[in-house]
């Protein structure tokens, strides 16, 4: 890319920038006006049009666009277009899209850019047109930290589904399975949930001490607890109880001498039918009861001190329990959720679905899912890692449309 560029500063062609900002990171790419050959690269902070302040958005689009675009050629930048999360290209007042436009504009003028009014859309539209031939028409979906489905016409958004964030929406997302396999751990912990391994997966991540874990911190039966972990026990109870042994392995889970009660079944336990059969925390690691009050208090309080969108990191976890009963429905319970909010966009067969997101790239732990789906609905896929390519197709076409 070094050597196109130095190429390019000997000519004299048209330049067009596009970036792609986002929730946690802004990223720009000059290319060429002419065919959209990348010639440079910059990042910065995060380019949230709702969320960062104005002047912090102005100098991450600054520090990005200066990376990308070299001094000595800005004065060939003849469009320049960016897709913004919190922004759509849709209504002119919208407030994202004043901040977006606002904060980019004071961005190109400190750099000494004059390429006309910068183009503003949102993230998910510029993702959309980053699929070849850059289309007009169709449907998005993102999958990541959180989820949403869009409808464009004419490379606007019309129409969304979701993206309603953690606290009431983004279903299927990497949060909402994060949520999910920590609801399940809690619930195989206090007996309502069936078996998973996810209890020890989303314990050792969250930094639960490893005796308290199903099957201890080597596997196998779960160790004795020591009296620095037994902390805040239940009241009344002796130090020599507190250290008693685990039943063996096999044996049902028992408090008091008394079998565990019924239990409910399901990944996220979610109006999951309730299973009248004995069932005890797991089939095949003892867990006492002490030992599963002790993985409560630790988890809990470890998931409470950080902000709730944290628990996607947990997703991945999920992915990696394979063969894991209550992980596979997780996971299915996810796709189906994504593919309701494609369904809600009222698709024709045959149309366009772009998608994008660490969820549905290549190897993406719902892309085989999504698509069997999608598929049977007569929808094809294509997949895209991001919004640059699109942002500067946006670029070319508002400088065509100059011309």
């Amino acid at each position: 890319m070094g050597n196109e560029l130095n190429q390019e500063r000997q000519g004299g062609s048209s330049l067009v920038v596009g970036l792609d900002a986002g929730g946690t990171r802004t990223r720009a790419v000059l290319a060429t006006a002419a065919d959209g050959r990348p010639l440079g690269e910059g990042a910065a902070g995060p380019g949230n049009a709702l969320t960062v302040p104005v002047p912090q958005l102005t100098e991450h689009l600054a520090e990005a666009v200066g990376q990308a675009v070299p001094e000595s050629v800005r004065d060939r930048v003849v469009a320049v277009a960016g897709g913004f999360a919190g922004a759509t290209d849709a209504v002119a007042d919208e407030p994202g899209r004043r901040n977006a436009l606002a904060a980019l504009t004071a961005a190109l003028r400190r750099l000494g850019i004059d390429a006309g009014p910068p183009v503003i859309s949102s993230d998910i539209e510029a993702a959309f047109a980053s699929a070849p031939g850059a289309p007009a028409d169709g449907l998005a979906l993102v999958a990541g930290t959180g989820a949403v489905a869009m409808r464009i016409t004419g490379r606007r958004g019309t129409a969304t589904v979701d993206g309603d964030g953690w606290l009431l929406g983004d279903d299927g997302s990497g949060f909402w399975i994060g949520r999910a396999a920590v609801r399940a751990a809690l619930r195989m912990a206090d007996g309502r949930g069936a078996p998973t391994v996810l209890a020890e997966l989303v314990g050792r991540e969250l930094g639960v001490p490893g005796e308290v874990l199903p099957g201890g911190a080597a596997g196998g039966a779960v160790r004795r607890l020591s009296p620095d972990v037994v902390q805040g026990g239940a009241e009344g109870a002796s130090h020599e109880a507190r250290r008693e042994p685990v039943p063996p392995a096999g044996g049902p889970a028992a408090v008091g001498g008394q079998p565990a009660g019924p239990a409910r079944t399901g990944a996220a336990g979610t109006g999951s039918p309730v299973d009248r059969r004995p069932l005890p925390p797991h089939d095949d690691t003892p867990w006492s009861r002490l030992h599963r009050e002790a993985y409560r208090r630790h988890l809990l309080p470890a998931v409470m001190a950080e902000p709730p969108i944290r628990l996607a990191r947990l997703a991945p976890l999920v992915a990696e329990a394979a063969g894991d009963a209550v992980a596979l429905a997780i996971l299915d319970e996810a796709a189906d959720q994504l593919t309701e909010s494609v369904r809600a966009l009222d698709p024709r067969p045959g149309e366009r679905v772009v998608t994008t997101g660490g969820l549905l790239g290549p190897g993406g732990p719902l892309t085989p899912r999504l698509e069997a789906r999608l598929q049977a609905l007569g929808l094809p896929l294509d997949w895209v890692p991001d919004g640059r390519r699109g942002a500067v197709a946006l670029a070319r076409l508002a400088h065509q449309g100059r011309t």
